[in-house]
Parts: C-alpha cells; sequence; structure tokens
C-alpha cells in the first residue's frame, strides 16, 4: 500500500527556487468585468466559495471568503447568462443586460430539489463508494485536457499575513483512465509579496504550492482515499442528503477504523445520486497523534524548533460539462503550531491554498517538463507587481476578500519605508 505520507510530502514541500512567468498570447477580445456578492436569501448571510460560471460554457470563478466575485465577460455580454450553484443551495441565473457591471447582490434559496428521491435505505454505503468507482472512467474525462485556473496561497502569523502569493496557472490533465503522473502545471502569470521582517520567517518545509492542483485530486489519485487498499481502512456511513448544481446528491462520511504507522482521514464524500460520480470531496487530516500528523505534512524543521499540527483541512469540488465530470476547485487549510524550546509560548501560524478552474478545453499538446512547475520552484517574488491593478488582464481570478487587501496595503507600507 502506498501511504498517505508520500502523497503530502510531495503538497508541502517550500520551494527554493523562482519559477517563470510563460510568455502567452495576448488575447484582443475585449470585455467587461462584473462583480456582486452571493448571499443566503433566508437569512441574508455571504456565501463563500459559490461557483459563478458562464451558463453552458466551462468558464467560472467563485466567490471569496465574503461572499464576493468578480468575473470576466467577453463583449458583448447582452446574450450571456451567469449562473451561480452553491453547496445546498438551488441555482440562480442571471440574464446580463448590455452596461451590466455590478450585480449588487445574488440571492440563492435553499434547496429542497428532489432530495426525497435520494433513497439510501437498503443499500450499503462502501458499496455506494465502490460503485462510484468503478464508474469513473465512464464519469469523467477519457481525453487529454488543458485547465486555466487561478491559485492563491496565503500564510499568516496569529491573524497578520506574512506571505500572499498567486498565479494563473496552466494544467495538463491526462485522461482519469490513467494516473497523474504524467499531468504538469505551469505558470502563466504569477506574483508573491512576502513581508520583510526577519521574525517572520520561519524555516519549516510545508507550504504547498500550485501541483497542489494534481496531487489532491482524489479521483486521479485514488491511494489518497479510493484505492481498494485505503477502503477497507475506514468506516461508511450515510449522512442527510443535499443537492449540488440542482442535482440530488448521497453524502457518504468516512471514519478510520484502525491504526495504522501514518495517519489517516476522515470527512465526507459527495456522489451524484443519477450519475453516481464523485461531485465533492471534504476531507481532514486525523491529528489525534500529534507525531503521526507532524510526520504525514513536516519534511523539515530547524533543530530545537516544536511543531504541532492543529488541523489540517482539504476540499476538492468536481464539475460537469455535456456529460463529463471535471476537476473544478482545491481548497486547502493549514493550521499549527511552533515554539522554541525554552520559551513559555507558542506562535500560532494558518496556511491557506486555494485554486478554482477558470477554463476548460481539450488538449492537443503536452506541457514540456522544462515549463513545468516543479518542486523546487516558488512563485516571483516581485512584490511591486502585487500593486498593479491591470496585472491580470483579462484572466479570471478569486476576488481578493477585504482583510486580504488590507494586508496587501500594510504590506506595502512595510516595503517602502
Amino acid at each position: 500500500m502506498k501511504t498517505n505520507k508520500y502523497i503530502l510530502f510531495c503538497l508541502f514541500l517550500l520551494y527554493l527556487a523562482p519559477a517563470k512567468a510563460i510568455n502567452i498570447p495576448k488575447d484582443e477580445n475585449k470585455y467587461v468585468t462584473i462583480s456582486g456578492t452571493v448571499k443566503d436569501k433566508s437569512d441574508k448571510r455571504v456565501l463563500s466559495y459559490a461557483n459563478v460560471s458562464i451558463a453552458g460554457s466551462t468558464e467560472s470563478t467563485v466567490t471569496n471568503a465574503d461572499g464576493e466575485f468578480t468575473f470576466k465577460v467577453k463583449e458583448p455580454v447582452g446574450n450571456t447568462t451567469l449562473e451561480v450553484s452553491h453547496l445546498g443551495y438551488a441555482n440562480a441565473r442571471i440574464r446580463l443586460k448590455e452596461g451590466d457591471s455590478d450585480l449588487s447582490t445574488v440571492w440563492l434559496t435553499p434547496s429542497t430539489l428532489m432530495l426525497n428521491e435520494v433513497v439510501v435505505s437498503g443499500r450499503n454505503p462502501r458499496e455506494l463508494v465502490e460503485e462510484a468507482i468503478r464508474k469513473i472512467p465512464a464519469n469523467y474525462s477519457t481525453v487529454a485536457d488543458r485547465l486555466t485556473g487561478f491559485y492563491r496561497e496565503t500564510s499568516r502569523k496569529r491573524r497578520r499575513y506574512i506571505n500572499i502569493a498567486e498565479a494563473v496557472i496552466d494544467l495538463h490533465k491526462t485522461p482519469y483512465t490513467q494516473d497523474a503522473g504524467h499531468d504538469r502545471v505551469r505558470i502563466l502569470k504569477g506574483r508573491r509579496l512576502l513581508s520583510p521582517k526577519a521574525s517572520d520567517t520561519l524555516a519549516v518545509k510545508l507550504l504547498g504550492g500550485p501541483n497542489a492542483s494534481i496531487y489532491l485530486d482524489v479521483v486521479k489519485n485514488p491511494d489518497l482515499l479510493l484505492s481498494p487498499e485505503v477502503l477497507p481502512c475506514y468506516d461508511f456511513h450515510f449522512e442527510e442528503p443535499t443537492a449540488i448544481d440542482q442535482r440530488p446528491q448521497y453524502v457518504v462520511s468516512f471514519t478510520p477504523n484502525r491504526k495504522l504507522p501514518y495517519a489517516l482521514y476522515y470527512g465526507k464524500f459527495y456522489i451524484d445520486k443519477e450519475r453516481l460520480s464523485f461531485t465533492r470531496a471534504e476531507f481532514f487530516l486525523d491529528t489525534s497523534d500529534r507525531y503521526k500528523a507532524t510526520q504525514a505534512i513536516l519534511h523539515s524543521k530547524p533543530f530545537g524548533l516544536r511543531f504541532k499540527p492543529v488541523e489540517v483541512a482539504y476540499q476538492v469540488n468536481y464539475t460537469n460539462h455535456d456529460g463529463k465530470t471535471y476537476l473544478s476547485y482545491v481548497r486547502n487549510e493549514l493550521r499549527f503550531k511552533c515554539d522554541w524550546r525554552r520559551r513559555l509560548f507558542s506562535t500560532s501560524y494558518a496556511v491557506v491554498s486555494e485554486m478554482v478552474v477558470t477554463d476548460i478545453k481539450p488538449s492537443t499538446t503536452d506541457i514540456p517538463i522544462r515549463e513545468a512547475f516543479g518542486k523546487d520552484q516558488i512563485l516571483s517574488d516581485d512584490a511591486s507587481l502585487f500593486f498593479d491593478k491591470g496585472f491580470w488582464g483579462n484572466y479570471n481570478i478569486i476576488k481578493p476578500e477585504e482583510s486580504l487587501e488590507k494586508a496587501v496595503g500594510k504590506l506595502r507600507k512595510i516595503q517602502e519605508k
């Protein structure tokens, strides 16, 4: 059995050399930027990480933690319809008109669509998961695809941001009938902003990178959660059904049922009732054994530094297009504490990385190895680029939340001193 420790080791290496951006031909089309905030119609709360897309297309983005989004739409916009979806809600469709830019608030209504049709009595949850695994070749892309995505990674010391990295990535995905060994990522455009304070430097090697969009694809990488060797390590249970993109979903939770030399996970799978495809996975690393959890996520640390994982959380979303399922969103959140021996108090850190697929097209060529983002690389650290409002051009991104925009302003002031 391949250990999960090996897979996570690939994810959290601290990269050492700068990545080079690729020169991409300029898009001559004119775009209009549409913005808005997505909220729950019943209780008025904002809805984080809702999917925003052009109906009938593969172009999309997600809302930020404040429920806000920006979306670049090609002119003319008069025949364009935006579709907004979120777990547990009915979709909203907004027909755009010429001159639209600020949609203000998009209201979503909690969905009860056909949930009564999700009959779980008499079914074995593990057998359902195994059936969904067998249907992967039929449900997921059987050809090579090219995904454009937006990646963001932030690090905080206590509540203060000390590192912000962003990039538009080009992801070559081989068919889901193959493993991920030949999937590759390259950086089309990237930037990075670091705190210049020496006290903010923590030499633990665990930060993730754009390659997480390859390794965290649990359907393409069954060794993480879905291989025949891994499944017996978990107990499965049915949870309350829900809807995603107006399609009824089975919800199957899983928890470890044995002790192994390495840490396991607990979480939930969301499985489309009709297609039996995995549409979402939410899972957490079991941190009850500090040593095992540390072995899973920490590559190295300075001598004398004590490292304590607090929470390691993952979310992987998939979307349907023309009868096939594709990767659409990946999020990883890592919280941990560090302290030096002989010091009374520890310091809390949080590392969050997320990647949203903004477009999907057939892939006719591979990404050359020399251009692929490697495990020994980081994004560009040209801080001046962070203050260029037009830096992303016509690429779709995840709108930065208010706290992140304030953090960029504070780091700018420190840089200018």
